[in-house]
């Protein structure tokens, strides 16, 4: 996904008012709004009010008023709609169905009988060694953040 500048970005337009949104939570760091097409009912966005493309680029901070924002739009949702389940989505990149490049959070409610499609693959079959590699891999690169 190719970088956009904040005036090119369409979130960053419902941040500072040029376009219209149905948004129902605003603090100092965060926005929350209903999408145009929502997948499911009470399917809400949560945003950073700065622009950030992506999860790579949020600092610590932002990271964790990003987690406390959804936790708390999910309990409001909760509360209005009584779902069966709720899923948070964030996705990076057009790989990962990303389509706007300001990092977001699908706050989505679930329902048993709703239309939402299953997104993990159920015929994966990964060697023990397979991901015994894997994890020394992903172990070497956290170590090497601390």
């Amino acid at each position: 996904m190719s970088a956009i500048t904040a005036e090119q970005c369409p979130f960053c337009a419902i941040v500072a008012g040029r376009e219209p949104a149905r948004v129902v939570w605003r603090n100092p760091s965060l926005i929350a709004f209903l999408p145009d097409h929502p997948a499911t009912e009470g399917h809400t966005l949560l945003a950073p009010l700065a622009h950030v493309e992506a999860i790579y680029d949020l600092t610590d901070d932002l990271a964790s008023t990003l987690a406390v924002g959804a936790a708390h739009v999910a309990r409001a949702l909760r509360e209005v709609f009584a779902p069966e389940g709720l899923n948070l989505i964030q996705s990076n990149g057009i790989a990962a169905t990303q389509t706007v490049p300001h990092l977001h959070v699908h706050v989505l409610p679930r329902w048993h009988s709703d239309r939402m499609e299953e997104f993990w693959p159920s015929d994966v079959n990964w060697s023990p060694s397979k991901l015994d590699a894997i994890a020394s891999r992903i172990a070497s690169a956290l170590g090497e953040r601390e």
